[in-house]
């Protein structure tokens, strides 16, 4: 008498085998998502805890996850760029868009905490303070946000110096959108497609003229007029992120300073006068006054 055995679950095609390896006791929701791990990261200094202390710590845990996917995602648009795949770049830019939304919303969260309740803690963060991501800085660096001064918190550490100081020599997602206005075309000189990549670029009339045939004419290059709106779209959601940041920060400790030495309220508002792609502001200031 013959039985049928349960089949055995096929290796995908072309699937390396040390990923099959890897694989192996990563097979339930916990362990694939090593939710034993995840979960005890949350560590409060204070036993008991403080009522907002695990809200501080996963808000901020959950937002540097996001932002790690953020510039995961900012690269593969870079990288695509680089290669004329404009469709696939626009797809990572939707995913962004979606992120960006996901840590505006955290501050809503984040603003249920008073100002009483953030000072039962306050005092156990020392010298830790949000200018210290280094998973910011990294969105920020391949957004053009050049600046090589922020790498000196990280100096202890010096893989993280390291990945920085990387990212910080390659070109900004922007740089790779100028050098294909350049492959379609466009007149754009070598002090913009060949420059010093660590330095933050501050706009240049060519390009401003390569972005005014474009918005002209937008049926005629729609692909790059679609692309020069999904910037400005980033733009905006990052300058709302930094906005409702602001003004989170002000809710509970007004213009005190702020941990770590920074200035708190007034060094955040700074941030609020950086823009990423300087050429398309200036593109609506020509488009409407000619």
């Amino acid at each position: 008498m013959t039985h049928e055995s349960k089949p055995r679950p096929s290796r995908p095609r072309n699937q390396p085998q040390a990923v099959v390896a890897a694989a192996k006791g990563r097979e339930t929701y916990s362990d694939f998502l090593q939710l034993d791990v995840l979960l005890n990261l949350q560590a409060t200094l204070h036993d008991p805890p403080q009522r907002d202390e695990l809200l501080f710590i996963v808000i901020h845990q959950v937002s540097e996850l996001w932002l790690k996917l953020m510039h995961h995602e900012l690269s593969e648009a870079r990288r695509e760029i680089a290669r004329d795949e404009l469709p696939q770049a626009l797809k990572h830019f939707a995913r962004v868009k979606a992120i960006q939304e996901q840590l505006i919303a955290a501050w809503k969260v984040l603003n249920t905490m008073t100002p009483a309740d953030y000072l039962e803690f306050r005092h156990v963060l020392g010298t830790s303070s949000g200018f210290q991501s280094w998973g910011y800085r990294l969105v920020e660096y391949i957004l053009g946000n050049k600046d090589a001064t922020y790498i000196n918190v990280h100096r202890r550490d010096p893989k993280i110096v390291a990945r920085l100081e990387a990212a910080l020599a390659e070109p900004s997602l922007y740089d790779e959108v100028l050098r294909l206005l350049a492959r379609r075309g466009f007149k754009l000189p070598a002090t913009v497609v060949k420059r010093d990549w660590r330095k933050p670029f501050a706009g240049h009339k060519a390009a401003v003229e390569a972005w005014l045939a474009i918005y002209r004419r937008p049926r005629d290059h729609w692909d790059l007029y679609d692309l020069a709106e999904k910037l400005m779209d980033m733009e905006m959601l990052f300058q709302r992120w930094r906005f409702d940041h602001v003004s989170a920060v002000e809710r509970v400790i007004g213009h005190q300073p702020g941990t770590g030495g920074s200035s708190g309220v007034a060094f955040l508002k700074k941030a609020l006068d950086l823009r990423f792609f300087p050429d398309l502001y200036e593109v609506r200031n020509r488009l409407i006054y000619g």
